[in-house]
């Protein structure tokens, strides 16, 4: 049977959905590994988005909380709001209360990947902070780490992500995801996917 894993975001201007697609590729790239891309609901009304410069959404499918518990592994994606995930993805964790009762989600894998507008701006303390949401549902956190090797100690570019997860620099949005921080993406997807595997594999 192929290990689900959920790639679950939120985006507003597109940035952490372009960290989403190459995560997505990633993962897929594991054989045995079965990846899925989901948005999370909207709050916000047309209006004010219209008015924040936002474009339409995509056509990814818009998740609900239960079908968290579908997956075997989820790599969850959102941009920073003052050095914290944006009001939409907490919403939606906030909306996990009967997945937290039954504990459906404990013991699953759980990574993270974000976009922030500044080499300031929450790099590291707006995954370190989403670690609460994955701790109260019993998740198992799995980082990156350096397992991306040499590239994360180039110093001659700017580069987003971390030691947490792929991450990179929207600057005043206009400026979009680094080859390098897409193949930062692309291997915590192929990472993830294999921690993932080998949990399933040991608990069959």
């Amino acid at each position: 049977m192929a290990v689900k894993v959920y790639v679950v975001y939120y985006s507003m201007y597109g940035h952490v959905g372009k960290l989403a697609e190459e995560i997505k590729k990633g993962a897929s790239s594991v054989e045995g590994v079965e990846v899925k891309v989901w948005q999370v609901p909207e709050i916000l009304s047309e209006e004010v988005l219209g008015k924040m410069g936002a474009p339409p959404k995509t056509d990814v499918p818009i998740i609900s909380p239960q079908e968290l518990a579908e997956a075997d592994g989820i790599l969850f994606g959102f941009p920073t709001r003052f050095g914290m995930m944006a009001s939409q993805m907490k919403a939606f964790f906030d909306a996990t209360g009967g997945l937290w009762r039954e504990q459906s989600l404990a013991g699953k894998p759980a990574g993270v990947f974000y976009s922030t507008g500044t080499q300031g701006g929450g790099q590291e303390t707006t995954p370190l902070t989403a670690v609460t949401q994955l701790t109260h549902h019993g998740m198992v956190f799995v980082p990156v780490g350096y397992t991306f090797g040499a590239k994360m100690f180039d110093m001659e570019k700017v580069q987003g992500g971390s030691p947490y997860g792929a991450g990179t620099f929207a600057g005043d949005g206009s400026r979009w995801p680094s080859e390098m921080e897409l193949e930062h993406a692309f291997h915590q997807g192929k990472y993830f996917a294999g921690i993932a595997k080998k949990l399933k594999g040991s608990s069959a």
